[in-house]
């Protein structure tokens, strides 16, 4: 007699295989950072699932034995919980790589990616009847990438020469944007003495919040940047409310809606200050070693394009003496040759006017006081012949005020003689 197999011993057993290994997979991925959920039927009803996806769900909706729609009901506009209905259909698992998702919503809504494996769960039969999920959250993996990318397309931006504040403005909005919680970022510039801090960028700050810090002193308890410009080192307050450092600015930050400050120092290859980077939060938060490492890199990015910026500026400065060195000197050439020209000429006068001193003597002979000035030269001067003047050569001469003036500047050993040539005295009328 042929033995005939028990459906129901069959199924038992399969049903027990097959709750053994969903146990194996629990234990697999209990403690894993890997997701893991096993869900039922059509609607895909959450039955079991790793801490790992119940905290990516999110600690306030986290729970088992509802569907998947329901639990995360945003997933429905994304097309994943149509991917679970044509695994479910077809029977054909499903991979997705760097897949991206938005979990939550409102203001508490984040991107995150995930690699991920539909796998069918089939019962005895072969008949589907449910669905595993398996991923790895890439989150951190793509936001590295991200930032590294940023990061590049920022040290082209400097090598470029690209104006500081387009740089600095470029970067905050980079770190705003890849930052997995809300963080508004601040770029302050040290004054050339280093006692106080300028607006350097801060896209995101109100106006009011900024006006209001430019120009605050670096000192000890000065908030969180002034505080880290002094010490050279960072300066975490998780909270503003209840932090010595922010007392004077604590009303400020309140109207700005900012609960945490993280400051670190910028500082150039000397170990001179040149600035201040600081994350703010909405709320209080204490930095992972994650945002440090962001702050630390960003800080150090900061500052070669300061520091470029300064070189730029110092090269513009030394180009623009030159500049005006070179404008000086063309006009010092300039006016020495004006006077050189001068000169000569005064020589010629000179020249003119000791000839006609010679005539003069010549005709004093015969006439010995002239009635006309007699330095007028070829056009003669009608003036009155006032005062005699003589040279070192013994000639000498009648002429007018003026003529007797311009003979005295213009001929060196013209003097105002005598009527015997005895000394420097004026006759008039003589």
């Amino acid at each position: 007699m042929t033995a005939v197999p028990d459906q129901r011993t069959d199924a038992a057993e399969s049903s027990a295989a097959e709750q053994a290994a969903a146990e194996d997979l629990r234990a697999l991925f209990g403690q894993s950072i890997a997701v893991f959920a096993a869900l039922a039927g059509p609607t895909h009803v959450v039955e079991a699932a790793n801490p790992a996806f119940l905290a990516t769900v999110g600690e306030d909706r986290a729970r088992v034995g509802v569907p998947v729609a329901e639990l995360l009901p945003e997933l429905t506009g994304q097309g994943f919980i149509a991917l679970l209905d044509e695994v479910y259909r077809t029977g054909e698992p499903y991979t997705g790589r760097d897949a991206r998702v938005v979990l939550g919503s409102g203001p508490h809504a984040r991107e995150a990616f995930f690699d991920f494996t539909y796998e069918p769960r089939r019962d005895a039969t072969g008949a589907v009847t449910g669905i595993r999920v398996i991923g790895v959250e890439t989150t951190q993996v793509k936001h590295a990438q991200r930032l590294m990318a940023e990061h590049r397309a920022m040290l082209e931006q400097i090598a470029r020469q690209a104006p500081l504040t387009e740089v600095l403005d470029g970067m905050a909005r980079c770190i705003e944007n890849l930052a997995p919680q809300e963080v508004l970022v601040s770029v302050l510039l040290a004054d050339p003495d280093g006692r106080h801090l300028r607006h350097g960028a801060a896209p995101s700050l109100p106006g009011f919040y900024n006006e209001a810090i430019d120009g605050i002193a670096t000192g000890e308890g000065v908030g969180s940047c002034g505080t880290a410009a002094h010490r050279r080192e960072p300066v975490v307050v998780i909270d503003i409310v209840t932090d010595p450092f922010w007392a004077d600015f604590r009303e400020l930050a309140g109207r700005a809606g900012l609960a945490a400050c993280w400051s670190t120092p910028i500082l150039a290859r000397d170990g001179s200050l040149l600035g201040t980077f600081a994350m703010y939060h909405r709320t209080p938060r204490v930095p992972q070693d994650s945002d440090l490492a962001l702050s630390r890199v960003f800080a150090g990015t900061a500052a070669l394009a300061i520091e470029r910026h300064h070189v730029e500026e110092a090269k513009t400065a030394a180009e623009a003496r030159a500049a005006a060195a070179h404008d000086e000197l063309a006009r010092a050439v300039r006016a020495e040759r004006q006077l050189r020209a001068e000169a000569e000429r005064r020589a010629a006068a000179a020249a003119e006017l000791a000839d006609r001193m010679r005539a003069a003597a010549a005709n004093q002979a015969a006439r010995p006081h002239p009635e006309h000035c007699q330095l007028g030269g070829a056009q003669g001067c009608p003036a009155p012949a006032r005062i005699k003047v003589a040279d070192s050569w013994g000639d000498s001469a009648w002429g007018c005020d003026d003529h007797v003036e311009e003979a005295i500047l213009n001929v060196r050993s013209v003097f105002i003689a005598s009527e015997e040539l005895g000394g420097l005295a004026a006759y008039l009328d003589r």
